[in-house]
């Protein structure tokens, strides 16, 4: 049985990678603010989103 102070360092590890993708997409006004837009359209705006960085990070993660 993991001691509360390890669990928390591993929650928190795994937690930072998640807020810093959060960081990289509220760049776009889309996701920081209240979307006032068709709902129907918010998928694939959304989607289109997540492509842009995905492609920026194998960009990255290849130079």
């Amino acid at each position: 049985m993991k001691k509360p102070k390890e669990e928390n360092r591993q929650l928190a590890s795994e937690r930072i990678v998640i807020e810093h993708i959060y960081r990289h997409l509220k760049v776009f006004r889309i996701l920081s603010e209240r979307y006032r837009n068709r709902r129907k359209r918010f998928g694939l705006r959304f989607n289109l989103i997540a492509a842009i960085y995905n492609y920026e990070l194998r960009l990255n993660s290849t130079i």
